[in-house]
């Protein structure tokens, strides 16, 4: 998919997950790593997203995600970046923090090469903590890190969309 085009579909999506959230007068928090801030630049570049977007968070490191989200080590026993269950701690903790009606999250590996817990670029796990919670995995197959970042940002907002639709 071309650059231009994927900006296209951030902006799309963007803009549904927007105006559902201000006609349900609801608030989302959000919790990126390697989308590295497209995820809130896509939503905060929706006219009105002061009535919907509390605050965001690029967690790209242990000491960022201490020093944002508070969370520690003993709270990460058990899991790795780039799995499921962090991106599921990720959403909670930014819902939390910001006492948003929604917690968005993405961590993953944009490339142009994989990460060192053997994930291959173009993996990224996203999840979604409020009235409808949900968690998946995205592997884009590509090393491309923008169009990866890209994507990434347009699976999760995705995925926020079908929350939405089913709280």
């Amino acid at each position: 998919m071309r650059q231009d085009m994927m900006s296209t579909e951030l902006d799309e999506v963007a803009g549904r997950v927007a105006a559902r959230l201000i006609a349900r007068r609801e608030t989302i928090a959000v919790a990126e790593s390697s989308a590295g801030g497209l995820l809130s630049a896509a939503l905060l570049a929706v006219p009105g997203a002061s009535r919907y977007f509390l605050g965001g968070a690029v967690v790209y490191t242990a000491t960022a995600r201490e020093a944002l989200l508070g969370i520690s080590l003993d709270d990460m026993a058990g899991m790795r970046s780039s799995s499921e269950p962090y991106a599921r701690l990720l959403a909670e903790r930014s819902r939390i923090a910001f006492q948003a009606s929604w917690g968005l999250a993405e961590t993953g590996a944009a490339g142009p090469t994989g990460n060192r817990y053997g994930d291959a670029a173009g993996h990224s796990c996203l999840a979604i903590s409020g009235p409808s919670s949900r968690v998946e995995t995205l592997e884009t197959g590509l090393s491309d890190r923008a169009a990866n970042m890209r994507l990434f940002a347009i699976q999760a907002l995705a995925l926020l969309e079908q929350a939405l639709d089913q709280a």
